[in-house]
């Protein structure tokens, strides 16, 4: 990158992804109340190769505790319930034809536990992808003084820069865990 205004502009957009997939890590933990975007991890095998629940079926929320999935392909019912079955979710699906009802338990204290520690990881893993983002961008300001085409003091001002956009995005991560932990945590 030529400038510090393309590598804060690269640096913000890749942090800001980040945010965006721990965002959808947490909508796949489940915090006792029925919601589609809880199923949006799950991967079916269709035709041979695995794809998303949402891509052979409408997912509906028919009741706080109940979700279905209607199957588009008859054929698939079977699939769309082992992977129902086999998710990390804890869920045990009825089938009645190309119709799936998902009845979702209450959580047990135990388990509202568990998932705190998976969000937590997520987290974690957010924030050291975070990390990884500035030290790529500390590189690329690093080879613009190599290369003379900014000073030292511009050098450190970047550096700054880019460290004030990586304490913000950890920021962000820890206010969406501790949202997060009060949603599970909350009977």
């Amino acid at each position: 990158m030529t400038d510090f205004n393309e590598i804060k502009q690269d640096t913000l957009t890749r942090m800001d992804k980040t945010i965006d997939m721990l965002k959808g890590d947490f909508g796949g933990l489940r915090a006792g109340r029925a919601h589609a975007s809880l199923l949006d991890n799950i991967m079916v095998e269709a035709y041979g190769s695995p794809v998303p629940i949402a891509q052979v079926g409408t997912i509906s929320v028919p009741d706080a505790r109940t979700l279905s999935v209607s199957v588009w392909d008859k054929g698939l019912a079977k699939s769309v319930e082992k992977a129902l079955r086999e998710s990390d979710l804890g869920l045990n699906p009825v089938s009645d034809g190309q119709l799936i009802r998902i009845p979702i338990p209450p959580l047990s204290e135990e388990r509202r536990k568990e998932l705190v520690k998976i969000a937590g990881k997520y987290a974690e893993q957010s924030k050291i992808a975070i990390r990884n983002v500035r030290r790529d961008a500390l590189d690329e300001v690093k080879k613009l003084k190599k290369d003379n085409l900014i000073s030292e003091d511009d050098e450190k001002k970047y550096n700054n820069d880019i460290q004030k956009i990586t304490d913000d995005s950890i920021k962000k991560i820890d206010d969406l865990y501790a949202l997060k932990e009060k949603d599970i945590l909350q009977v």
